[in-house]
């Protein structure tokens, strides 16, 4: 196991001990692919929403919000292709019965490959890959696989069935008598529950092109190899937002949120030389242009965003399968004629983010075990997860030094004043070293201690997370110092 995987395990264990991620259903030996957000997850994970929220419907006086329904009409997903086109090409082995995804297998492979130095080999097979998939070339990818010996890693064999696409979406029954019940789905996506109320939206809230409508929810995929803790699970959130736009500027529009998704990762404060961007070889039957941006995990390169240019695909569909109209009416004036644009059908822009990808990616990032060296010269750890202040779960604990002499009175004069403000943790057990490196563990920026000093000259320390430094600072300033280094 490389350093890194073993890292990638550290923060898998640290997410359960410390309150961030719990396998579902623990008591019933879990549930595959499937995790809760514990407390300090569940607040992690709506602080991430609510920064990405805020920066697309705040921020922007052309986008708005929706929150559609995640039943939709079952024809909703005949109409935007995901019947016949989402699905993923499958291969089992037969002497263990095991079922992989044919990029997952080949993958797997391409990055032994680099770990072995043999970089150019790994990079030459994912590209035949690509272009293997792009063509629905499965008998070729099946001797692809043959040809470079990839092995069950159960069976250890290569006694391989013919590769097959497998729909991903989960299927139930709408209705109180199941013969009569009509087959619906989960969505898969948010987006369509966006095109579906297209018109709605642009007329309700009087927008004009271009605008933007944005979403969050819960969105569920049968993966077959759900796998990398949260990374790829069978019910996750996505936050998504479409963009749309007069024929012939999707372009550029294209181009400009390609660039503005990325420097939105970067106002987290995240290494620019961890993202890069990925063109997709093998567009999806909606697509015009799409590339992804990828950050690099403890376990590779991995997509945690995608931009698309969608053309008109899905509200002419909608259009189309439906029989109403999905037209706007532009009276702007078009240069080349003098005349009005008119009625056509808007292009949409899509930039589409999973919640759970951006948690993992803040977790992977901000997560250090530092060696420190004592005055006397021996050493020590600790663990601290260095979340920006902004969406950390905890923003200020206060600990009073002692449980008696009046200390907790005046710490909970600066709880009651802080805790409207953004989110606090107050605690009195333990010596106030265990409490910091709680603290530092959970990823909280501030902490704030009261001793008998505070009775004389009302100033308390407080403590800095990522440098440890201390300093005295008047008890009246403690929610105006957070507040600054926060906002």
């Amino acid at each position: 196991m490389t350093t890194n995987e073993n890292k990638f395990q550290e923060i898998i264990s640290h997410a359960k001990e410390y309150g961030f991620v719990f396998p579902s259903s623990e008591i019933y030996d879990g549930l595959s692919a499937v995790y809760d957000y514990g407390p300090y997850g569940s607040e992690l994970k709506k602080n991430i929403r609510d920064y990405w929220w805020k920066s697309m419907t705040q921020m922007h006086e052309n986008i708005v919000g929706i929150d559609a329904a995640i039943f939709m009409h079952p024809t909703t997903w005949k109409a935007s292709g995901h019947v016949d086109n989402f699905s993923d090409p499958m291969i089992d082995n037969r002497d263990s019965n095991k079922r992989y995804r044919v990029d997952h297998l080949i993958e797997g492979l391409a990055d032994k490959l680099k770990e072995a130095g043999k970089t150019k080999e790994a990079d030459d097979l994912i590209a035949e890959m690509d272009r293997l998939l792009a063509a629905d070339d499965f008998s070729a990818l099946k001797e692809l696989i043959a040809a470079n010996n990839i092995v069950c890693s159960i069976s250890g064999t290569g006694n391989w069935t013919d590769i097959r696409q497998f729909n991903l979406m989960f299927s139930t029954q709408l209705g109180s008598v199941a013969e009569e019940a009509d087959t619906i789905y989960l969505r898969p996506e948010t987006a369509q529950g966006i095109f579906v109320n297209f018109l709605n939206v642009q007329k309700t809230s009087r927008m004009r092109i271009p605008f933007g409508i944005a979403q969050t929810g819960k969105a569920f995929r049968n993966e077959i190899v759900a796998r990398q803790f949260i990374f790829r699970m069978r019910e996750f959130e996505q936050m998504e937002m479409q963009f749309f736009v007069r024929p012939g500027t999707e372009g550029d529009w294209y181009k400009y949120w390609k660039e503005a998704r990325l420097q939105w990762h970067l106002s987290l404060g995240t290494s620019p030389e961890k993202y890069r961007y990925h063109d997709h070889v093998k567009l999806a039957h909606y697509a015009k242009e799409a590339c992804d941006i990828e950050f690099e995990f403890p376990i590779g390169f991995k997509e945690v965003e995608g931009i698309h240019s969608r053309s008109d695909f899905d509200l002419s569909q909608h259009q189309l399968y439906s029989k109403k109209k999905m037209q706007y009416f532009d009276n702007d004036v078009d240069p080349a004629t003098g005349k009005p644009f008119g009625n056509y059908i808007p292009y949409v822009v899509e930039t589409s983010i999973g919640l759970d990808r951006m948690f993992l990616l803040i977790l992977s990032e901000s997560y250090e075990e530092e060696t420190l060296t004592k005055e006397d010269g021996s050493t020590d750890k600790r663990v601290v997860l260095h979340i920006p202040a902004k969406i950390a779960p905890v923003k200020l604990a206060i600990l009073p030094l002692v449980k008696k002499d009046g200390l907790p009175e005046i710490a909970r004069e600066i709880m009651n004043d802080c805790k409207p403000h953004f989110r606090c943790f107050y605690e009195e057990k333990d010596a106030i070293g265990k409490r910091y490196r709680r603290q530092d563990a959970i990823g909280t920026p501030f902490c704030v201690t009261i001793d008998h000093q505070t009775k004389e000259d009302q100033t308390v320390t407080i403590r800095y997370r990522d440098s440890m430094q201390q300093e005295r600072v008047p008890l009246s300033t403690v929610r105006d110092v957070v507040l600054k280094n926060i906002s």
